[in-house]
């Protein structure tokens, strides 16, 4: 049964080729990596249990805000 399933030889995660020896370049491409797909922030975020009721109440604070930031930036052209 084993044997009729395909194998993949190849990592589901992020990863950089180190190229000329230069780890340095890899890794602070790697860092950018990390950083644009929201990784980090995704583990900080679930670092500690959240309660259904708190991440509904963190996320339309945060529409708040950004509608008032959004509003801002519209008016500004009124003046």
């Amino acid at each position: 049964m084993e044997d009729n399933k395909k194998k993949n030889n190849y990592s589901k995660g992020s990863y950089v080729e180190v190229k000329n020896n230069n780890v340095e370049r890899a890794l602070k491409q790697f860092k950018r990596k990390i950083k644009d797909s929201g990784l980090m922030l995704e583990i900080k975020q679930r670092e500690y249990y959240e309660k259904p009721s708190d991440i509904r109440r963190r996320k339309r604070n945060l529409g708040k805000i950004r509608q008032k930031y959004k509003t801002i930036r519209e008016n500004e052209g009124f003046f």
